[in-house]
């Protein structure tokens, strides 16, 4: 007798075989009793007979509940009417536990309880859905890289160095050292490692104390970053562009059920194709003022902004050249306006807005310095970034993807919550 998987039970028909999974549902019908029953890879219909069983087995029906774990023997089955094409003929049955008063029924909950039993919640069929999805995104993002040579450099989680702004850092006492930060983004370490491998990236957790309530902001996300040497800031957006063609394609091709289930419109997914359309900022503003915004020109673009934009374009779109005032101190001064510079944000679209964020790095040694002290940053904690520009300083240029945000968009979700297993905001920290 062979155990598989759910998944696999197409390869066992006529055989018998054991699963192991938990109890998704069950209903009856006289002497015929159906368990439905999930093992994470599938769901699979389970008929028992009161004929071809022993009593106690066909009593077990009536101890079983919601999420109940168990194994069940049976045969293979094919049956274009169950769930998955097949079904199991069951002949045995074993209870391991059964679950009491499961929290999560059939009747409509709200978002508060769900997530306050996400740990649970999980197994429901839409969260699964979509971590399915979000898993199959990340193999299409390491597949990118590693098939167009990228390196992955892991990146400290703690750093002495502040890569975006102080206000939304994490902060701790590091031992005798003084403080540590964490993470806001592996960029300026990727920046040495593109010096000794030429393209690298490097992919984890992120973390931005920003007190946002925003259905767009965690405080916990996951972030790819890449960062390529001698590449300018049109070959950089060209890179992203084949990247998230790369990632949609994947994600239409292996997780057709998934979306199905999610009741994603994939048809607006099949217009992400190169080229993507490319706007300035400057264009960008002047649209945003046609269209009723409010924005003035120096200002950053904010969720509604984006929306408003992104809502324009049938596909992602990018927009260029914001100025220096709201940007990073390391991005690269543009070579003929002192008032904005070389960087890109590529949004997502049907309103969902920023998706990846990259410029072209400030290479220079004296105009990073002038930008370090403008932006009122501790320049001991750069020496070793400016090294970068003493030492063989060359053009080059990197981005940060969002995984939560590009999962949200794929998945044609309301909310960034839903797109990662245990979401961190700044009203939660349970489970």
């Amino acid at each position: 007798m062979d155990f598989c998987y759910i998944e696999d039970v197409g390869r066992f028909e006529g055989k018998k075989v054991t699963v192991k999974g938990w109890l998704y549902n069950k209903r009856s019908k006289g002497k015929i009793h159906f368990l439905l029953v999930r093992d994470g890879t599938g769901v699979i219909q389970c008929v028992m007979t009161k004929d071809e069983v022993a009593d106690d087995i066909f009593n077990a029906y009536d101890l079983l509940t919601q999420e109940s774990s168990l194994e069940v023997v049976g045969r293979v089955r094919q049956d274009q009417r169950a769930p998955g094409g097949y079904e199991l003929n069951l002949e045995d049955l074993k209870i391991i536990q059964i679950a009491q008063d499961y929290p999560i029924t059939p009747k409509p909950h709200g978002a508060p309880f769900l997530f306050e039993h996400r740990h649970l919640y999980l197994r429901s069929t839409r969260p699964h859905a979509i971590m399915k999805v979000r898993n199959e995104l990340i193999w299409a993002i390491r597949k990118f890289f590693y098939e167009n040579n990228f390196v992955l450099i892991d990146s400290p989680i703690l750093t002495g160095a502040i890569g975006e702004t102080a206000a939304t850092l994490f902060e701790t006492k590091y031992f005798d050292l003084g403080k540590a930060y964490l993470a806001q983004t592996g960029q300026l370490y990727l920046e040495a490692a593109c010096t000794a491998f030429g393209k690298v990236y490097c992919f984890g957790p992120t973390f931005r104390a920003e007190k946002s309530k925003t259905r767009r902001h965690l405080t916990e996300f996951w972030m790819v970053e890449a960062e390529e040497a001698y590449y300018d800031n049109e070959q950089n957006m060209e890179l992203q562009e084949d990247l998230s063609v790369f990632i949609v394609d994947w994600v239409l091709d292996n997780c057709k059920e998934e979306l199905k289930i999610l009741e994603r419109d994939t048809s607006k997914l099949e217009n992400v194709k190169n080229p993507f359309p490319r706007i300035s900022y400057d264009e960008a503003v002047g649209r945003l003022k046609k269209a009723g915004s409010k924005i003035e020109w120096g200002a950053d673009f904010g969720g509604d902004e984006e929306t408003i934009l992104s809502k324009m374009f049938d596909r992602p779109v990018f927009v260029y050249d914001y100025p220096k005032k709201a940007r990073a101190f390391y991005m690269k001064p543009h070579p003929t306006r002192d008032d904005v510079v070389l960087c890109a944000d590529l949004l997502a679209p049907e309103g969902y807005g920023e998706i990846i964020g990259g410029s072209q790095r400030n290479d220079d040694y004296d105009s990073l310095v002038q930008r370090i002290k403008e932006e009122n940053l501790p320049l001991d904690a750069y020496k070793w970034f400016l090294d970068l520009r003493k030492y063989g300083s060359v053009p080059h240029s990197g981005f940060g993807l969002g995984v939560e945000r590009t999962v949200t968009w794929i998945c044609g979700l309301s909310h960034i919550r839903e797109s990662i297993p245990f979401p961190r905001t700044i009203y939660r920290l349970y489970p």
